[in-house]
């Protein structure tokens, strides 16, 4: 039988317009299955013996041995582990250079910051140095380059909040020394470095321009806009609350001419959940026209707001052109009734929701009344088992199975989006049909004995780090369709290089252009 996805988890979209008007309408994402159809694997893989997405608490206390369906390692690059964040450069040289954020944590620890790592030849990561100005011995999720002007940044989000610096450096030369430009502290009391507004870094993002960067103040509930024009003096042109009650914000991404941003509306922290609560969670998709163009005082304006009470605390945004139509893969950190523990994850089994985040697609082609057309939930999303997932829990304490971070092979001509999940590993799928998409690959990492001191897999007091637990792979995933490969980090693991097998990936149309995936 035909069924509505919306309809069957009870799930409600609204849709607020930002001038002036506003409606209410329930997102029907057709007749499409519930959870995502599961990879078909090799002979040689190593498929999931439980459900998708599963690794269950007797394999935790057995020593997780991990997973494979059609990816296979080829490289890795422990050292003290990593955290949440990745990014990437190729040089004029042709070397690929490949940057990840560690822990602020010093304990046990002889190199701090982000490692950069030669990664030209995948088989042998080589580390070429760490950068340990101030917003780079813990990025958090804010590490990005920017492709066009050759530039690496970062906020000052030590342990998810720091301080208001923001460090640039140079990556034109060789990508694997980078050089320090500037560490300034945006927002000075005295005006000296823009408008007077204290900031705290957590997340960030660039204009494709590179002349502006964005960042993410969970801690204040507000964006905030850099000029780079001169990267070596950035300054604070403003910020912006995104106005949805309950809600603070977090990652964001901007639109290949500069002018809207499609920012987070983080709903759900620090809040008990109700049914009858109203949604707070979502997208905001906003005009950046004066900021692109550089007015005095600039002002950013409201285009719309979708907002939905079958996820909690959204994690961020990727604007991707499919089949020619503008969509937005906006991905949740937590589930229905927040982060994972027993007593949340039974609220959304009693409400027959989604039991912890996943990423959706979004139709955003009528930008004021954007439209849910999918969302990629695995058998561990499923309320249906939530008998089988419930007892996994236990030990884990904030981060079971949902999303945190994704990336798509092409911005403008997407076929392939690749995520970081916690304790699921890495998972790649093809939504070219963006109301089906479909897994093509997994990959997650066995346990690590010991702990790794970089790595933040010990956040909010889970005891799941080393004894061979389930790893946390929660950064950007990047893909390289002319080798058929993709890297990224897992916290304990540190940087994995891996290739996909069994010919199901690149697509025919797959292409992975220089800056499309920071």
């Amino acid at each position: 039988m035909k069924r509505s996805i919306l309809a069957l988890l009870g799930a409600t979209a609204v849709v607020v317009a930002g001038c002036g008007g506003s409606s209410s309408n329930s997102s029907d994402a057709g007749p499409i299955p519930l959870t995502v159809p599961k990879a078909s694997c090799g002979a040689n893989d190593k498929p999931e013996t439980a459900l998708q997405g599963q690794v269950t608490a007797a394999m935790r206390a057995a020593g997780f041995t991990g997973f494979n369906c059609n990816l296979q390692l080829v490289g890795q690059s422990r050292g003290d582990g990593a955290n949440w964040q990745t990014t990437q450069f190729k040089d004029k040289a042709g070397h690929t250079c490949a940057y990840h954020g560690t822990s602020f944590s010093t304990v046990g620890r002889t190199q701090l910051g982000v490692r950069a790592l030669d990664i030209t030849n995948p088989a042998t990561p080589t580390v070429t140095a760490n950068l340990t100005s101030i917003s780079m011995l813990d990025p958090w999720e804010s590490l990005k380059v920017n492709e066009r002007r050759q530039i690496l940044a970062a906020d000052n989000a030590h342990n998810g909040g720091g301080g208001p610096e923001v460090d640039i450096y140079d990556i034109s030369g060789d990508c694997r020394y980078p050089q320090l430009l500037s560490s300034v502290a945006v927002g000075k009391a005295d005006g000296t470095t823009g408008i007077v507004t204290p900031i705290i870094g957590h997340e960030g993002a660039w204009a494709p321009d590179g002349l502006t960067y964005y960042g993410g103040d969970i801690r204040n509930s507000q964006y905030y806009v850099v000029d780079t024009t001169n990267t070596t003096k950035p300054s604070l042109l403003a910020t912006w609350k995104t106005g949805v009650a309950n809600s603070t914000v977090h990652g964001l991404s901007i639109s290949e001419d500069g002018t809207r941003g499609y920012f987070t509306a983080l709903g759900g922290l620090g809040t008990a959940y109700s049914p009858s609560n109203p949604a707070s969670n979502g997208l905001v998709i906003a005009d950046l026209s004066e900021i692109q163009a550089r007015k005095p005082n600039p002002q950013i304006k409201t285009i719309s707001t979708l907002l939905w009470t079958d996820g909690s605390i959204a994690q961020h945004t990727i604007p991707a052109k499919i089949n020619g139509k503008q969509y937005v893969v906006f991905v949740d950190e937590a589930g229905t009734a927040g982060l994972s523990n027993t007593a949340s994850v039974q609220l959304a089994c009693d409400a027959k929701m989604p039991l912890f985040p996943v990423a959706r697609i979004i139709d955003v082609s009528n930008e004021a009344a954007p439209v849910i057309v999918s969302r990629l939930m695995l058998e561990t999303h499923d309320p249906a088992n939530c008998a089988k997932v419930l007892p996994d829990i236990t030990g884990l304490n904030i981060f079971t199975y949902g999303s945190h971070y994704c990336s798509v092979d092409n911005k403008q001509k997407t076929t392939t989006l690749a995520c970081g999940y916690f304790n699921s590993g890495i998972r790649v799928f093809d939504i070219r049909d963006p109301t089906r998409p479909k897994e093509i690959a997994y990959y997650n990492p066995a346990g690590v004995a010991t702990a790794s001191p970089g790595s933040n897999h010990s956040f909010g007091g889970t005891a799941a780090q080393g004894g061979g637990k389930a790893d946390w792979c929660s950064a950007q995933v990047h893909l390289d369709a002319t080798a058929g490969t993709l890297w990224t980090t897992c916290q304990d693991n540190g940087l994995l290089t891996l290739k996909f097998t069994n010919g199901v990936w690149p697509f025919p149309d797959s292409s992975t252009p220089g800056g499309q995936q920071n």
